[in-house]
């Protein structure tokens, strides 16, 4: 499945509705710890600010948009997969090709969202250090990974 998925980049005008719906609907999942208010003031930033900004890659899959990664120059800022097309190969394949371009890649993830845990400890990924707020000051743990190529 993997070598169906396709990587291109990221289409302003395109993809910023599907991808802000992809990241509200896998944010649900995977940090229901933030609660639906607090999400959904965030996709805001993330249409407006996030996705503009950052460096993104789209994994498509025969022709419809499944999922994407964010970057901050080395710094995955999010990776986000369509919760239905989870387990397809497409997180694994952004990520690859993130590394293929910058040698090295950093992340913080809630430790609470124990499947990317998983997910990022499988593909190599160390944690480094670990603070017990979050970004907006909120008391969710992150952890600060870190990978070579």
């Amino acid at each position: 499945m993997n070598q169906d998925i396709l990587i291109r980049p990221f289409d302003r005008a395109a993809d910023t509705e599907i991808l802000s719906s992809i990241w509200f609907d896998a944010s649900m999942i995977a940090h229901p710890f933030i609660g639906r208010r607090r999400l959904l003031e965030q996709r805001q930033l993330i249409e407006d600010e996030y996705l503009p900004k950052a460096e993104t890659w789209v994994a498509s899959y025969s022709g419809n948009t499944i999922g994407f990664i964010s970057l901050l120059d080395t710094f995955i800022g999010g990776l986000f997969i369509a919760p239905e097309r989870q387990g397809l190969g497409a997180g694994r394949k952004l990520v690859a090709h993130a590394l293929a371009q910058k040698g090295a890649l950093s992340l913080e993830v809630y430790t609470a969202n124990e499947q990317a845990v998983r997910f990022y400890s499988a593909l190599g990924f160390s944690e480094v250090s670990r603070r017990d707020v979050d970004d907006f000051g909120y008391p969710y743990q992150n952890a600060a990974l870190y990978l070579r190529g």
